[in-house]
């Protein structure tokens, strides 16, 4: 059980390090996926090391629940490449109001 939530937690980390890194929108959308992945893994191994179903149902809510973040995410990427025509976050900062 240590070496998948050891794995997770891995994971989560570095997601959670390329989200702060880095400026394009689209890598920064990925390392969200990363980082939901890794909280799926560790339920996913709760659940087997307590032998409950609770870790796979939550784990299905996780990949339901990232379906919809890349559609929304992937929308507004295309709305922002439309209007800026770059997909650097700091370039989306110009839009306010």
């Amino acid at each position: 059980m240590e070496s998948g939530l050891l794995l997770a937690g891995i994971l989560f980390m570095l997601g959670l390090i390329s989200v702060l890194i880095r400026r394009n929108i689209i890598f920064m959308l990925i390392s969200v996926e990363i980082m939901l992945n890794a909280a799926g893994l560790a339920f996913i191994v709760a659940g087997s090391h307590w032998a409950q179903p609770d870790g796979q149902v939550m784990f299905i809510f996780i990949l339901t629940m990232a379906a919809a973040e890349v559609s929304v995410g992937l929308a507004l990427i295309l709305q922002i490449y439309h209007r800026l025509k770059t997909l650097d976050s700091d370039a989306a900062n110009l839009m306010r109001g």
